[in-house]
């Protein structure tokens, strides 16, 4: 692919896995990426910057489903001088090009990006630069030109996202200690065996063996509700029930296949929401991220939580920070 720089690692497998698998633009589950007020701050932040900046340089820092890129680009109205699109998976950066061609694209970690100090006016990131670290932060300062911007949304701590990450974690991980997944294997396995004549006690004796686990999908799903780790829970128990009702009309081979395919997908869904979970700043870490941009010459112009009318938690913290001519 044209305007891409790449320079990742084993650490992006599991979200290079998901964007692979999805374009999605406007999910409220699992990072709350495209919410309206999510999108409402951007579009007001580029449009207020447009009276400082005619044509900027803009790098949006783990872009992830390109949410940044397609706010800038609408509140810009035309590609901006350079925009550049960074994520950590190849997939993601794949996926924003696919969209939007002129937009350039950098496979790397946060905490050493390819560019040189002071490339950009502008440095945004939404959910993704607190996964990198302090660190990373610190890099997107060095980025940034004198007189430029850094703005950024980042999961906090007691949020609305934060909790639903948690749960969806503890979801998967009860589904997965419940043993559902093996036990649906054996299960078929001898169902699909006994249609062709085998005797039907291991598949009875399989059924049996399932029934606590069902129970216990059934008890997640009661306690989280059924959309808990973005409906792959309540999709798995539901079609292994159709299966299991209609199973003379299905392949064994593709039954089986589709199981272990589940079981590697949940297993990465749940390394993604305990990465998420981890990530998230709390105020002792978020004052600290303060000062050291402060010592930098940075300041600070907006240092708060995001809230959502109506709703009683956070959805992130919002810091807006300038740095200084000729700042350190």
């Amino acid at each position: 692919m044209n305007n891409m720089i790449s320079n990742t690692s084993q650490t992006s497998k599991s979200w290079d896995k998901y964007w692979r698998g999805t374009n999605d633009t406007g999910a409220f589950t699992s990072g709350g990426v495209s919410h309206p007020a999510i999108r409402a701050f951007w579009i007001e932040f580029f449009n207020s910057a447009k009276q400082n900046y005619n044509n900027p340089n803009i790098l949006d820092i783990a872009s992830g489903n390109g949410a940044v890129i397609e706010c800038a680009l609408e509140a810009f109205e035309q590609i901006p001088n350079e925009l550049y699109s960074l994520d950590v998976s190849e997939a993601a950066i794949k996926n924003i090009h696919s969209r939007y061609p002129k937009v350039k694209g950098i496979v790397s970690n946060a905490n050493s990006v390819p560019k040189e100090t002071g490339s950009f006016d502008i440095v945004t990131s939404q959910y993704g630069i607190e996964y990198a670290g302090h660190d990373a932060i610190l890099e997107a300062a060095r980025l940034l030109a004198d007189s430029g911007s850094m703005v950024l949304l980042m999961h906090c701590d007691a949020s609305s996202i934060h909790l639903e990450c948690q749960q969806s974690f503890i979801a998967i991980e009860r589904t997965q200690t419940s043993g559902f997944i093996q036990l649906a294997i054996e299960m078929f396995d001898a169902g699909f065996k006994s249609i062709k004549g085998a005797d039907r006690k291991p598949y009875e004796q399989s059924s049996k063996q399932l029934a606590p686990a069902i129970m216990e999908l059934e008890s997640i799903m009661r306690e989280y509700g059924s959309h808990v780790a973005g409906d792959s829970i309540s999709r798995l128990y539901n079609d292994v029930g159709q299966i299991h009702q209609r199973i003379q009309h299905y392949e064994s081979a593709d039954v089986l296949a589709w199981l272990n395919r589940m079981e590697e997908e949940l297993s990465a869904y749940a390394k993604r929401m305990s990465s998420m979970s981890e990530s998230a700043i709390n105020n002792s870490k978020f004052e600290q991220i303060k000062d050291d941009l402060t010592e930098r010459g940075f300041v600070i112009e907006t240092a708060d939580k995001l809230y959502i009318p109506g709703e009683e938690l956070p959805m992130a913290w919002v810091l807006i920070a300038k740095k200084h001519a000729q700042s350190l």
